[in-house]
């Protein structure tokens, strides 16, 4: 008989559930985002998103029951967020979860925030029958993160659903993570939040227009596996201040945010080639960074596999660059869907039935951890 469980993910500005039988096929997954709370504010708001996460539990939950056409009774283990992530958010998930797997008399799984995105990538390649092969190089790159693990498994090369993997951390941003500087470049050429989605299709849009700056490798001491990209931020900052012709575009574009006109369409046409070029030359020193070490990675471990999941996996330049480069050196690479890349609960129930299987549950004196290591 399926085992099935109830995923709960609130680690920053996504309240999500979904309901995953057997660690593999997902029941239900919904999410709500908080996308358009934040957005004024180029970031998410803490409080906010601890506020709009007590606002939404409960109707997102009861949805995820709906569409699986369970009830709660049908469960058989709720699977919660530990970390890492805001505090707010976290407790807000944990709070409940407890609560309810303690009504129901079910097991409470804890959950790493990181090791729902590596799950979501077997949770598709169940479907087709390519599970990837372990050891493998793992990039979690979003918003909040940007980390390489060595990932392996006591049970062979391959990555079951019920598999308890082990975590090594081969490299870390030391700074901002990547998606945090897509969101900053976006705020500091007037293009609104979330930055990554509109940046992606508008370096797409640049063609072989002008590049106004061309940025260098970014240079690390000490491991050369660890990412920066706080001084590629900085670096576009000083373009755009020391060239007064940007100021009247990003003055139109940040009039046409107010107006809530900040769809592709409607930003496109107020940007300069200029503009283009320089968001293609700053999405291109991204994607080399991040492919760069993450192949160095599998080369220093000797893996045959790589996978890339978070929200930034869900960008199209990443994925090409990606496929590419691992064709041309024999590693299989992996992604999830790009619903699966952004924080959502199917991962965090996937996730769940594996340490459910190795025996780790928890009980009501469970948590909130931000920094939450993933071991």
């Amino acid at each position: 008989m399926s085992v099935r469980i109830l995923g709960i993910e609130s680690s920053c500005d996504e309240t999500a559930a979904a309901i995953v039988a057997d660690g593999r096929e997902i029941l239900s997954s919904v999410v709500a985002s908080q996308i358009n709370v934040h957005r004024k504010y180029g970031g998410v708001v803490p409080e906010l998103a601890s506020r709009e996460h007590l606002r939404q539990i409960v109707p997102v939950v009861r949805e995820a029951l709906l569409q699986a056409g369970l009830n709660f009774s049908d469960l058989d283990a709720v699977g919660v967020t530990q970390g890492p992530g805001l505090v707010g958010s976290l407790l807000v998930g944990i709070t409940y979860g407890k609560t309810l797997a303690d009504s129901l008399n079910k097991p409470l799984v804890p959950v790493n925030h990181l090791e729902g995105h590596v799950h979501a990538v077997f949770l598709e390649a169940h479907k087709t029958g390519q599970v990837p092969e372990l050891p493998a190089v793992c990039l979690i790159v979003s918003g909040g993160h940007t980390v390489l693990y060595d990932i392996r498994t006591e049970q062979g090369t391959r990555a079951e659903a019920a598999a308890h993997l082990h975590y090594h951390k081969l490299g870390q941003t030391r700074d901002d993570a990547a998606g945090e500087a897509y969101d900053k470049v976006s705020k500091l050429l007037g293009l609104g939040y979330p930055g990554g989605p509109i940046l992606d299709r508008l370096a797409a849009a640049a063609g072989s227009a002008f590049a106004p700056v061309k940025f260098g490798r970014i240079k690390m001491k000490g491991n050369p596996l660890d990412f920066s990209f706080s001084g590629l931020k900085t670096a576009v900052l000083y373009h755009i201040r020391e060239r007064a012709e940007y100021a009247p575009e990003i003055a139109k574009r940040e009039a046409a945010l107010e107006r809530g006109e900040g769809k592709f369409e409607q930003l496109l046409p107020l940007c300069s080639p200029q503009t283009l070029g320089l968001v293609r030359e700053f999405q291109n020193t991204v994607v080399r960074d991040l492919c760069d070490r993450t192949f160095a990675a599998a080369e220093q471990t000797g893996a045959t596999t790589i996978l890339v999941t978070g929200g930034v996996a869900a960008n199209t330049q990443l994925r090409s660059a990606f496929e590419k480069r691992g064709k041309s050196a024999g590693i299989q690479t992996f992604f999830p869907s790009r619903p699966l890349s952004t924080d959502n609960a199917a991962m965090i129930a996937a996730a769940a039935y594996a340490r459910l299987r190795a025996g780790t549950v928890a009980d009501t004196s469970l948590n909130a951890t931000a920094s939450l290591p993933l071991t």
